[in-house]
């Protein structure tokens, strides 16, 4: 008996673990004796594409050789089982037209079967064999006794079972079906079709106990809920507070207790104060299971209320995205409203880009990798999530580098979300930093996917240069960071823009591009820029571009008024925030 009630108590802690960490990307682990049960949390992706003029996979080549196009997929074009991408770094950046290839060619004397794709739209007829007079089984064997033959279908339209077709080398236009579609039987190795099956029972059987054990626990969980211990018992691991409980409203982000984070942070120690911004100080902790975390302290004297903490709050936790910085929770108690990230232990871009010393450690390749994404994360949030998102604040404080150096967007309490086919609004309060607002949003409260691009053209320039787009000055021309850099290329010197730490050791012809590109994303009127897609496809791509036209507050300095409208003077920290308020003409 007293077992029997150990494993329950046990199961009940795992799930309400599970519970408090089902919208983060980790594995969980429960364990009991010598049994082990993972259970693996991803986030859900989907990718709304539309088109005027039809279906994006309908456009011929589109995944190239041996790639499937899947509308309902984040991402479109996906390699066939047992292919990988033939360029790695253009299929990165969504270019995927050279298509996959094997690791190793097939040869004629391993043993070989057949991987089946069921309701797709079979390849084209290039290089194809039909013979009407077999049926499935004839045609499964003549391809088989054919080292050349790399898939075989049926060749009825209805794919009953009637006709046989077979294909020889690249296969190309595969596209999975949402509705009817034919089977198609794909040449593989023996030794990967078994690798699969294995694959397949362990999933099966792990699906099967997690469902029984789940059902336990919902029953054990319904029961216990009612005593007063197993609301101490939460409150002691840290998940929620009873004074969180009543506040969370519809957040859909595990809920910490103040002491759980006061205890993280030392009692929010100076010592681990990571930098301050406009809308209070930064900490860095530690949780008891010895995760490092990031805890965003609001203060009461914030330009950023309630309203945009709770913005914050309910975008990012539905975010996923490897460009975009995750939320791990966050506290409402009484005054306190604290957000909890993950840890960014290489701090903020502007750490590095505006320092003569740190600036040296980006080499352009590096620069580069930050920049590609950059230019992916705001293109998840313009179109691959759910909800249109307009960050409106983008700027280099806001840019965090990980481990690897790798790029998260962060600081969405600015943030405003479109749904369906709009694409732009008005605000009567414009808020945001300056140096990096577009000339609509600023003067006039517009905003649009196109007010993002604009900052990113900003934030392309202060990479590339390594000077900061608020007060950079030049006294003879009487210009900004814009106007200087628009000046250089109308006359041909963009090299004198070049940050100095960048040497001869930079790839010249791609900063060039660069710089070309940043002056498309700060031209004057919104219809003129660039989409984020079509900025990532510039990118991947060295060829030529347009001519752009004058750039948006391409004069002068800003006015000393909008110098101190600034809440806070800006902070080089991992979550830097300026805010500033206009009212709008």
């Amino acid at each position: 008996m007293d077992k029997i009630l150990s494993f329950i108590s046990i199961g009940i802690y795992v799930f309400l673990i599970f519970c408090r960490t089902s919208t983060a990307a980790d594995t969980l682990i429960f364990k009991h004796g010598s049994f082990e049960l993972r259970f693996l949390n991803t986030g859900v992706y989907r990718r709304l594409l539309a088109s005027t003029s039809g279906d994006y996979c309908d456009n011929d080549g589109l995944c190239g050789a041996n790639g499937m196009c899947d509308i309902s997929n984040s991402q479109v074009c996906s390699c066939l089982k047992g292919f990988k991408p033939k360029r790695p770094e253009k299929w990165n950046l969504g270019e995927y037209t050279e298509g996959c290839v094997r690791p190793e060619l097939l040869k004629c004397q391993i043993k070989v079967g057949f991987m089946k794709y069921a309701a797709v739209k079979l390849p084209d007829n290039t290089n194809s064999w039909v013979n009407q007079s077999m049926n499935l089984m004839e045609c499964r064997a003549s391809c088989l006794s054919n080292c050349s033959c790399m898939a075989y279908s049926s060749s009825g339209i209805k794919g009953e079972g009637s006709g046989c077709t077979i294909w020889f080398g690249d296969l190309i236009n595969i596209r999975k079906l949402l509705a009817g579609g034919q089977d198609l039987y794909i040449r593989m190795p023996a030794s990967e079709l078994n690798a699969n099956c294995r694959k397949t029972k362990i999933a099966v059987i792990v699906v099967s106990i997690a469902s029984i054990v789940s059902g336990m626990l919902l029953a054990v969980c319904c029961i216990c809920r009612k005593s007063s211990k197993f609301k101490e018992k939460m409150g002691k691991h840290g998940t929620m507070s009873q004074n969180c409980e009543g506040q969370k409203e519809d957040l859909e982000v595990p809920l910490f207790s103040l002491s759980t984070i006061a205890t993280a942070t030392d009692n929010f120690s100076f010592n681990k104060k990571l930098g301050e911004g406009g809308f209070g100080p930064v900490y860095k902790g530690r949780l008891i299971d010895g995760q490092e975390i990031a805890v965003k302290r609001l203060s009461q004297s914030s330009g950023q209320g309630s309203n945009e903490f709770k913005t914050e709050v309910r975008l990012i936790a539905k975010l996923q995205h490897r460009n975009l910085v995750r939320l791990l929770g966050c506290c409402i108690e009484g005054e306190e409203k604290l957000l909890i990230y993950e840890h960014m232990p290489n701090k903020s871009l502007d750490f590095y880009i505006f320092d003569q010393t740190q600036s040296r450690l980006l080499y352009w390749s590096k620069r580069f990798h930050i920049i590609c994404g950059i230019a992916r994360g705001l293109l998840y949030l313009h179109q691959d999530s759910r909800l249109r998102i307009i960050h409106r604040d983008l700027k280099a404080s806001n840019v965090l580098l990980d481990k690897e150096m790798n790029p998260k967007i962060s600081d969405f309490g600015l943030a405003k979300t479109f749904g369906g086919d709009q694409n732009e609004g008005v605000t009567r309060t414009v808020v945001g930093t300056y140096g990096y607002m577009a000339p609509e949003y600023a003067i006039d409260g517009q905003f649009s996917v196109k007010s993002d691009v604009f900052s990113f053209g900003i934030l392309l320039l202060e990479i590339v240069s390594g000077k900061r787009s608020r007060g950079f000055y030049d006294p003879d021309e009487h210009l900004n960071l814009i106007g200087h850099a628009w000046r250089l290329w109308k006359g041909g010197r963009s090299l004198e823009l070049i940050d100095e730490s960048l040497s001869d050791a930079c790839a010249l012809s791609e900063v060039l591009h660069c710089i070309h590109i940043s002056l498309l994303c700060v031209q004057q009127l919104p219809e003129d820029r660039p989409t984020m897609s079509s900025v990532i496809l510039m990118l991947g791509d060295g060829g030529a571009l347009p001519q752009p036209k004058r750039p948006g507050f391409f004069g002068g300095r800003y006015s000393s008024q909008a110098d101190s409208s600034s809440s806070k003077n800006e902070i080089s920290s991992p979550f830097d925030s300026t805010i500033t308020v206009l009212e709008a003409r």
